[in-house]
């Protein structure tokens, strides 16, 4: 009989790190409520016990997951210093659909709330936003002092909402092609920016 095969060994981190991928997958196809600590357990083939060691609670576990989500997301869409801001809009749209894509059940129960009223994963949410606000500002060809108008904050914060508004359709709906989307995003902001005042 050959012998058992043992468990392997991980570090703090790298178990740390593999219990948060794990948790993407998780998350990304199924609500935080569909999920259950055994599951999550046996997934990872650990006990209980050292799950909880890591995470005291599932929603510990799932703000976790957030936070490295949303650092994720911003990683996927970070512009290219070396295209034009016309292309930028363009690359970061697409890596964003890429996303939500692949992690459409989970991106799409977060934004209805995720665990419901949960200050954390709220304030998670909405850092999120503002930091695509100040990112799609600092991207635009403007000078500083209309970059610094309010009213362009305000804009451009309605246009993310919009962004999140149409993705959200279009996944549930799927009756519009991708690239239509994504080309009706991009048209959107210079849209939002003229009723500011600022032309591009």
């Amino acid at each position: 009989m050959p012998p058992a095969k043992r468990r392997e060994r991980l570090s703090t981190e790298e178990r740390r790190e593999q219990l948060l991928a794990l948790g993407t997958d998780l998350f990304s196809s199924r609500s935080f409520d569909a999920i259950s600590i055994d599951e999550i357990a046996t997934a990872a083939g650990i006990s209980k016990g050292l799950l909880y060691h890591y995470f005291p609670t599932k929603r510990d576990f799932y703000v976790a997951v957030v936070e490295r989500a949303v650092e994720n997301l911003h990683t996927a869409t970070a512009p290219d210093p070396g295209l034009d801001p016309a292309a930028v809009l363009v690359a970061s749209l697409d890596a964003y659909l890429d996303y939500v894509v692949t992690f459409a059940e989970g991106w799409s129960a977060l934004l209805r709330a995720g665990i419901g009223a949960d200050s954390v994963v709220n304030a998670l949410v909405e850092t999120s936003r503002t930091r695509f606000v100040e990112r799609t500002i600092a991207n635009l060809p403007i000078d500083s002092e209309r970059a610094a108008d309010p009213l362009v904050r305000i804009a451009v914060r309605g246009w993310v909402g919009f962004v999140e508004a149409a993705t959200l359709d279009w996944l549930e709906r799927d009756d519009v092609d991708r690239r239509a989307l994504r080309d009706l995003l991009a048209g959107a902001l210079p849209g939002a920016l003229a009723a500011a005042g600022v032309t591009l």
